[in-house]
Formats: structure tokens, sequence, C-alpha cells
């Protein structure tokens, strides 16, 4: 079967190798050519993800029968709509259905309408005023969101990027004075966690949980990037996830499945969940309309079923199952020097496949070209598989060895202190647990 990728990062990177080893016929369309993507692709084509039309071009000049959208930008766009007017079905959300990323204040209110669990307060304002007033009358530190796309680098937190309430004031004031808009949210203390799931706009299917590094620095220090590493279990919890809570999470992104339903825009494709875990349960953070990236790097790899059995279910509305081995995976995310305000550009890397291949652990190119030049962005992942996190963790730090650069990464992604210390905060906020093996 002839699928068409859209994308070029190591998200899209995981997502090719998955449908080729089902046996797709891959075709790729992205700004840089992906050195992964092109060994796997049968044509590729450059262009801008969210140039709709020349992705539209492309798709008919290959003769694509399936096409899998892996960035948020092109959704946005309208890209789902546009390859599905023209007769090639798409596993990816509608631009209405993608609101639920896309449009923060749109994702609240639907939340608030529909009564949707996780969800908390929050308040859209446009008017400084009126801003300032609800931040005062709350009494608690917030959250101040963009309402549109950031790329995981707008949102600002008192108590972390923010020093306190007044500060946080001055930044929404500056987003409305920019942007029109601007999304409030109540702080909720706890530890982030991702549930990503299949859907077809009505069955639910949930892959492992995953928690991402979003912090650039180790020890959860720095600026927020798009995410530095990211590490899963064996038995698809996470240490500090319990059940009960993970079901709750689950019940959250059903609920939003099926009042998207019943709204009359069905949502297909890919739900991401960001979640907080508080001492009173799971919060959700925010809706992701695609593949998380990283994640992706940690559930693909372990995924049984074929992807394109998948994919298949979700367009025709008919989507089984799928079923994933019970193994822990370590990703680590080299990045440029200077990521993310003044990453390295133009210079190359280095990267011993062979020697990699040899510590057991795989590898996705992102922001790299060809001719492994850096290209401003996050640039390779390294993902250790293993029966248990320790084992996966020592593989992908062996393998990282192996990459010579002007590149830096997180070296306590997915470590036992790391893991360990997000324990000790849940345990310190009064959420009563037995940790779970990983």
């Amino acid at each position: 079967m002839r699928f068409l990728l859209v994308g070029g990062g190591g998200r899209e990177h995981a997502i090719g190798e998955a449908l080729v080893r089902g046996g797709a016929e891959l075709y790729v369309v992205s700004k840089h050519r992906n050195p992964g993507l092109l060994r796997l692709a049968r044509g590729y084509g450059l262009a801008k993800e969210t140039d709709v039309g020349k992705v539209l071009d492309y798709a008919e000049k290959f003769g694509v029968e399936l096409a899998f959208i892996g960035p948020e930008a092109p959704l946005e766009r309208g890209i789902v709509d546009v390859l599905e007017e023209n007769g090639i079905p798409v596993v990816g959300p509608s631009r209405e259905a993608a609101k639920l990323e896309t449009d923060k204040a749109f994702a609240r209110a639907f939340m608030e309408r529909n009564e949707i669990p996780g969800r908390k307060a929050f308040r859209v304002f446009s008017d400084v005023t009126e801003m300032r007033s609800w931040i005062d009358d709350l009494g608690k530190p917030v959250v101040v969101k963009p309402i549109g796309l950031t790329g995981g680098k707008g949102v600002k937190v008192v108590g972390y990027q923010l020093r306190d309430n007044d500060e946080a004031k001055a930044y929404a004031e500056e987003l409305i004075r920019k942007d029109g808009r601007v999304l409030i949210e109540e702080r909720t203390d706890g530890v982030e966690f991702t549930l990503q799931v299949f859907t077809d706009g009505k069955k639910v299917v949930p892959m492992p949980l995953v928690q991402d590094y979003p912090h650039a620095y180790e020890d959860d220090k720095g600026p927020i990037t798009g995410g530095m590493g990211s590490y899963s279990c064996a038995n698809g919890l996470l240490p500090f996830v319990s059940r009960e809570d993970h079901e709750k999470a689950l019940e959250t992104l059903k609920a939003t499945i099926e009042a998207m339903r019943k709204e009359g825009t069905p949502y297909r494709g890919i739900l991401y969940g960001q979640f907080m875990l508080s001492k009173d349960g799971p919060v959700l953070i925010e809706y992701n309309a695609r593949f998380g990236d990283p994640e992706a790097m940690n559930v693909l790899p372990l995924l049984r079923t074929s992807l394109i059995e998948i994919a298949e279910g979700i367009v025709d509305g008919n989507l089984r199952g799928a079923e994933f081995e019970k193994k822990a995976t370590v990703v680590k995310y080299l990045a440029p020097r200077g990521y993310p305000t003044n990453p390295v550009k133009g210079v190359k890397v280095e990267v011993d496949e062979e020697a990699i291949a040899e510590t057991g652990a795989k590898l996705y190119y992102s922001s790299i070209d060809e001719n492994f030049t850096l290209l401003g962005s996050r640039v390779i992942a390294v993902v250790g598989i293993a029966e248990i996190l320790e084992e996966a963790e020592r593989r992908t730090q062996s393998a990282i060895g192996h990459v010579k650069g002007e590149l830096f990464y997180r070296r306590d992604v997915g470590t036992g202190e790391s893991v360990e210390k997000r324990i000790r905060l849940m345990k310190e906020l009064g959420k009563d647990f037995e940790p779970n093996p990983c």
C-alpha cells in the first residue's frame, strides 16, 4: 500500500519505520531530507509541511492511497480536509477537530461545555484589566498560555519560568497586545505524564504511558524545549501512576472523543493527552492532535500490530486494537549546543550507525539533512529498549558515545535517580501510592 508521510522529524522517522516494517511503500514530503526517511522512502518531495497545495501535488504525483500527518502545523492549515476532498484518506484530525490542540481556548471551553473529567479553572481574556482582576481574585499561582501553537515553548508557569503572579500578569498583557487573547489557568502541582491513543472517532485504543523531559538541562532546569527525552515502562504504566489514575486519564480521552462525535466534529487519528498527576488524580494540561515527539519513539518500536492495519482501521472507522511489546524504553535527544535559544547550525556531525546498532539501541534522525548538517533544532534521538528501565537507559547511554559533534543532551533522562525524584515529589504532595516497578 502506498503511504504518504508528511513531516521530517524524529517522530516522522519513527512513523515511517513502523509503516515500512508493516509492508508499506513509503513516500515522504517534508521541508528537509531526513537521512533516515530518505533510505526508507520510494519518493521524497521537498516542501513546507504547511504548504497544503504542494503536499497535495506530491500526493497525486506519487499516487498514494493513504496519508499520515506527523506534525501539528499542517493540521491547523487543514491538510486533512484538502487531501480527503481530493480522494486521499488521512490519519489525522480535520482542521476543526484539530482545534483541540491548535486553539487552547476552544479546548478549555469544549471541556467545560461537555463536563470532561480532568479539567481545571481557566479564563480567556482580551481585556488587560479583567485579566489582572481575575488573577487577583483567584489567589493562586497561574499558568499563562498563548492561544495557538507554540511548539511547546510559549507556556509560562508561576514558580518556574515566572517568579510570581505579577510577572504572570505582565507576560499575559504582552500576549494580549500581540495576539489579542490569552489563556490563564490555575497552576496544578504534580508530575506530568503522556497518554497517547489511536481513535477512529468512536473506539479509543491506548498506548503505553510515557514521561517527557521538556527542560533543556539536567535536574529539570533551563528553558522549555520540544522535549529532550522520555521513558516508558514494560508494564505500560509509570512508577508514580497507578492503574486507577491511568483509567481516569483514559476516561478523559474517551469522553473527549465521544463529545467530539456528538458535537458533529468526529476526531480520527492520534490524540495525545498531556496530564499532570496531582494528589487528587490526573488533570489535563493540554491536548495534542498527533504523536508526541519524542513520545512516538517510545511506543512505535514496541508496536506489534501492523501500523498499516491501525491506519486503515482509523480511516475506515473499524479500529480493532493495538498490541505492544512489554519492554521499557529510554529516548535521549541530542540537540545543537545553544538549543533552544541560540542553536549551532550549519556544521556536520558524525554518526557511527554500525556501532550504535551493536549496543542494541535504535536511532531516529530529526533536524539534520542528508549531508548530516545541523539545521538548528533537535538532531538525533537515541532509543534504548530492554526488559527493565535500567538496562534500556544503559543501552541509550552507551550508544550516544558513537555520535560526535557540536551537541549536548540530558544524561539524567530515564535514570533511577530522576525517576525517584518524581516519586518523591508525588509523596511530598500527599499522594498515597505504592510505586510500580519499571
